[in-house]
């Protein structure tokens, strides 16, 4: 089964976590009393920087910046689709500045960059399908951003509300599995996107609460091989069946600041 699955090569952007830290609370997983451990951090890190490698996926990285502990989760700082590159405004005023720097690498890389007015919050609320994007609202990124995404990417954006706010972004409920399905936990959302779900993917692979909690829907594909949190066993079993490759990488140290896979990693289309 799983030789049926065809791996796409992709191009990542990410950010090394040496200046990573837990010293604000913006999402229920935070608590600054809680020690981080830097070099734990570094070596998880590196782990997944490999394994996408290994994997044959190429990888760039941004400069890490000094006081700013979250620029590690580069997935938030931008959706690029087709080479044309939908910047964020953070919700939190702590990671506003992270945009700054990448605004400067995109720009420095030749891309030209557009600052949107609403409050959006990059791949963690805008998921690439293929075909369209799903857009996630409720915590962070606003309806206004929906709407701006449109008109500057030129593909439709289908609205998602998120209902729990242990998974406050898209990409902590939901994941691309392929250019036709998703994985995706269906409590996260609220009934009208549950059913806007089921009719867009009706062979969804679902995940549990469970599933959620391990950090198992804030996963990379590239269309074979899952790299997913360890702890989300049932899930990657669930995967296998539908033949798919879990590719197990712990970034357990990054999920005391709410992220994981996904969170850490910016894919440039």
């Amino acid at each position: 089964m799983p030789d049926s699955r065809v791996p796409r090569s992709r191009r990542f952007l990410v950010c090394e976590p040496r200046h990573f830290a837990v010293q604000y609370a913006i999402n229920p997983w935070m608590h600054p009393d809680r020690p981080v451990d830097v070099d734990l951090a570094q070596e998880q890190w590196q782990s997944l920087i490999r394994a996408y490698r290994t994997h044959g996926h190429t990888v760039d990285s941004v400069e890490p910046v000094p006081g700013l502990p979250d620029m590690v989760f580069a997935a938030n700082a931008a959706f690029v689709v087709g080479g044309r590159v939908f910047g964020s405004l953070f919700h939190a005023p702590e990671r506003r500045p992270e945009s700054v720097h990448y605004d400067t690498w995109f720009k420095t890389a030749g891309y030209d960059v557009y600052r949107p007015e609403s409050v959006t919050e990059g791949e963690g609320d805008l998921v690439w399908t293929g075909r369209y994007v799903l857009a996630g609202t409720g915590f962070r990124t606003t309806r206004e951003a929906h709407r701006e995404a449109q008109e500057f990417l030129g593909h439709p954006v289908i609205g998602l509300t998120l209902v729990d706010p242990y998974f406050y972004h898209l990409d902590t409920a939901l994941f691309v599995l392929d250019d036709d399905n998703v994985c995706y936990y269906p409590e996260a959302f609220s009934p009208g996107s549950r059913e806007v779900l089921k009719r867009l993917y009706p062979d969804a692979v679902l995940a549990t609460r469970e599933d959620a909690v391990a950090f198992g829907l804030n996963s990379v594909s590239d269309g074979r091989n899952v790299f997913i949190a360890p702890r989300a066993e049932a899930l990657a079993e669930r995967l296998a069946d539908h033949g798919y490759v879990p590719v197990p990488v712990d970034l357990s140290e990054f999920h005391k600041a709410g992220g994981g896979i996904k969170c850490c990693t910016q894919e440039i289309r």
